[in-house]
């Protein structure tokens, strides 16, 4: 069955392409969750339609590139998010969304798969990688801020981030338990041992414990 992508799914493929998927997972996830709409033949005409208008906006050569690039470079992209006290977001990010946000703001078009960035995951201000063409790479301003406020500083950014590294973290007190545990595990029991020995050596050191008043 083809649907029309209205988000990016994993291993599936990105928003606004048509794909190929079984019609139990389109019929049962993509299109209950509003990941995906049916690509009926007047769906992928305006979405054709709207890829060939953008088309006429991206670098078609070398000169065209660096223009570009030059554009890009002033530009600062800000995305209000919701983001938790840690600054990790509720969502993600995309590049598809990074895209998306180059073309409102500059009537420019990017290929997502260009972008050299995994999706964003915290707040924080970002130096996102385009190859806006062979050999013409650009650096461009990104800030992901929390929804409703501002963007910390750089030190209180780093902070969050390790505070929640350390909140991730499993206590010293338990590795030293789990550790001791796995030691315990490791050590055979003298009944184990035992069972190991034969009847003549169990019975010589029998009779040392004794004697040493171990047992």
């Amino acid at each position: 069955m083809d649907v029309i992508l209205l988000k990016d799914v994993e291993k599936v493929g990105l928003r606004g392409e048509v794909v190929s998927v079984a019609r139990g997972f389109a019929r049962n996830y993509l299109l209950p969750r509003k990941l995906a709409q049916e690509a009926t033949p007047a769906r992928v005409a305006e979405l054709e339609k709207r890829d060939a208008v953008r088309a006429r906006h991206e670098a078609a050569s070398f000169e065209e590139g660096q223009q570009i690039a030059e554009t890009l470079g002033k530009t600062a992209l800000r995305f209000e998010v919701k983001a938790g006290p840690n600054g990790v977001l509720f969502g993600s990010v995309t590049p598809t969304d990074i895209a998306d946000e180059i073309w409102r703001t500059r009537k420019i078009r990017v290929d997502r798969r260009k972008i050299g960035v995994d999706n964003i995951k915290r707040i924080g201000r970002y130096e996102v990688p385009i190859e806006v063409f062979q050999d013409v790479t650009v650096d461009v301003k990104t800030l992901v801020a929390p929804e409703g406020g501002e963007l910390p500083s750089d030190e209180e950014l780093a902070a969050m981030e390790a505070a929640e590294l350390a909140a991730a973290a499993p206590p010293e007190s338990a590795n030293a338990e789990s550790a001791e545990a796995e030691s315990e595990e490791l050590v055979p029991t003298a009944a184990e041992v035992a069972q190991e020995l034969p009847d003549d050596e169990f019975d010589r050191a029998a009779n040392t414990a004794l004697e040493q008043n171990q047992i």
